[in-house]
């Protein structure tokens, strides 16, 4: 239970004359905590009461006399502003913390247990550049997993490979007309993304290459084994490639199963939308008129046969249900494709699915250059992997200057240089655009992912010396006295710290990582004030001991939220 709940508890204890149900819905924070911890507004009561809102505050306020919970109440105007007591608040909110780690960990919860979510994300296109436009669905999808897993969830990540399209045909004509297969074997993914490139320069001069590029593709979907063999290497050879950058990222998927894998599954969606005849012709083609829904037509075959996205994504959808029994399926994917979900979602709907109404799609604001937008075809684009590395380099070289006998320097330069990248695109509300600026994302100062770390490390750092100068261990909250708790720095730590359960809920609730990334770095500049005002590693005992206590618990709840955003925590800087 809150502090804050069980407050609200003795409240209708202490004032039985009052309706339970406003003590609890009217309770509120005031904005200057120097007018109390809680403030409870009395208008609601004017009418039973039959008295000015100010006399109701004066009489309540002088019925909560100072004791082990409450400090004081005063009555300001219409308010009765309450004070809490500090050492019950410090003593409590540990207390709940410590309860709930004996049990699992501060934060955590059970009440995804037994449900199932899907969630799709990064979905990379197979034979082009795994560049900085992918990181904000990658890393919004890993948090997101991280956060539904704490609180119960079974989750299933998915990454639903864009491999397959027209673009295959296009790689399957530039690889035949320009391929050379000693670049192939040397640069990977590169070659490839250059032979694509290549194609689109060629097809301006020449655009019957476009035509080829379609033929090849419906060779694909007709069975062409030499040409899906050639596919085939192509996403063995994007795989190989991409895989380096998960690792440095730290994200794992559970399938890799793309469109590739349902083109020749779409008959069942299809066959059930002309029982329900609902699939209409349409200039040849086969579409789903949605015009009583307010959108354009939901195009399902091509005329010549083939099938879009749209079509596999049908497909895709029924297997995860069929094979996982989702509760939600998540679709962590841009703004831009709105429209495209919107449309297949009510697809799904009109095929009498009932749980078409589990279907989520999770849009975020797309990332540019200052250059302008990102470009496969134009070449316009920064490969994720190699703004990582640079990452990991300019740490690297910045701790080499400032410790220069850093412990396993090349792994913390990986985490803290990655987690500079992540913890930049998790910052913010998801659905904000970012214009992506190496300068603003390599920076390490103000509110960064260096900064959380470093806060992490140097707490960490403390308790080691305080285990060397003092034999310090890990003890239990009854060994301490909560009232050396009780000055202003330790109390608004504290608070902080009691927050995070309901930062986690309110993430999952909203989609959205950022809330976390923002609770991490409230902590980190709670704690360094609470350092820099408090001696820790003073020679009073009990002083030391509350104060480590303290410290710890901070460093298990820090460390806890940096993962939930897919950042580690280094013990050493």
């Amino acid at each position: 239970m809150k502090s804050q709940n069980y407050i609200v508890e003795e409240l209708k204890k202490r004032w039985p004359e009052i309706d339970p149900a406003i003590i609890e819905s009217s309770m509120e924070v005031p904005k200057d905590r120097k007018l109390g911890d809680l403030a409870f507004p009395c208008f609601r009561l004017a009418k039973q009461m039959r008295k000015a809102p100010a006399m109701i505050a004066a009489d309540l306020a002088g019925k909560l006399e100072a004791d082990d919970v409450f400090e004081k109440a005063q009555a300001v105007g219409p308010y009765v502003n309450l004070f809490i007591n500090k050492k019950w608040f410090a003593s409590y909110v540990l207390g709940q913390i410590e309860e709930a780690d004996a049990k699992n960990a501060f934060g955590a919860s059970e009440e995804g247990t037994g449900k199932t979510i899907v969630l799709d994300y990064s979905s990379i296109n197979v034979a082009k550049p795994f560049h900085i436009g992918h990181l904000r669905t990658t890393v919004i999808g890993n948090s997101l997993s991280r956060i539904l897993r704490f609180m119960g969830y079974k989750t299933v990540s998915i990454n639903y490979l864009g491999d397959w399209g027209t673009q295959f045909g296009k790689m399957l004509v530039a690889y035949r007309k320009w391929g050379e297969e000693e670049k192939v074997q040397q640069d990977g993914i590169r070659y490839l993304v250059q032979l694509y490139v290549r194609f689109h320069d060629e097809a301006e001069k020449d655009p019957s290459l476009n035509d080829e590029a379609r033929a090849a593709f419906t060779s694909m979907e007709h069975g062409d084994e030499d040409a899906l063999a050639l596919w085939r290497r192509f996403v063995d050879i994007s795989l190989k490639d991409v895989s380096r950058v998960y690792e440095l990222l730290d994200v794992q998927f559970d399938s890799y199963k793309g469109e590739g894998y349902f083109w020749d599954k779409t008959e069942k969606p299809i066959r059930i939308l002309e029982e329900k005849g609902l699939l209409k012709d349409s200039e040849g083609a086969k579409i789903v008129d949605l015009s009583e829904d307010d959108m354009p037509p939901c195009l399902i075959l091509k005329k010549d046969g083939s099938t879009l996205y749209a079509t596999r994504d049908l497909a895709a959808v029924m297997y995860r249900k069929e094979t996982y029994d989702f509760d939600k399926c998540l679709y962590i994917t841009g703004l831009e494709q709105k429209l495209h979900f919107a449309q297949w979602f009510k697809v799904i709907e009109k095929m009498g699915m009932p749980w078409a109404k589990d279907l989520v799609h999770i849009p975020y604001g797309l990332i540019s250059l200052e250059e302008g937008k990102l470009s496969t075809r134009g070449g316009n684009v920064i490969w994720l992997e190699d703004l990582l590395k640079e990452a990991i380099a300019k740490t690297k070289a910045i701790m080499e200057e400032k410790n220069p006998d850093l412990e396993n320097m090349d792994e913390v330069a990986k985490d803290v240089g990655v987690g500079a990248v992540v913890f930049h695109d998790l910052f913010n509300n998801r659905i904000k655009e970012v214009t992506f600026k190496f300068d603003e994302v390599l920076n390490f100062d103000g509110e960064t992912g260096p900064y959380v770390q470093y806060t992490y490390a140097r707490a960490r750092s403390v308790l080691r010396k305080a285990e060397a100068q003092f034999g310090w261990k890990k003890e239990a909250l009854d060994k301490i006295d909560p009232a050396i708790l009780a000055d202003e720095y330790s109390q608004e730590l504290i608070r902080i710290l009691e927050s995070f359960p309901d930062k986690v809920s309110d993430a999952r609730d909203k989609w959205e990582p950022y809330i976390i990334t923002r609770f991490t770095v409230a902590v980190a500049t709670a704690y360094n004030r609470f350092y820099h005002e408090n001696p820790i590693l003073t020679e009073d005992d009990e002083v030391r001991r509350a104060r480590l206590y303290l410290t710890e618990v901070t460093t298990r709840i820090l460390k806890q939220g940096l993962y939930l955003i897919g950042v580690s925590a280094p013990e050493k800087m």
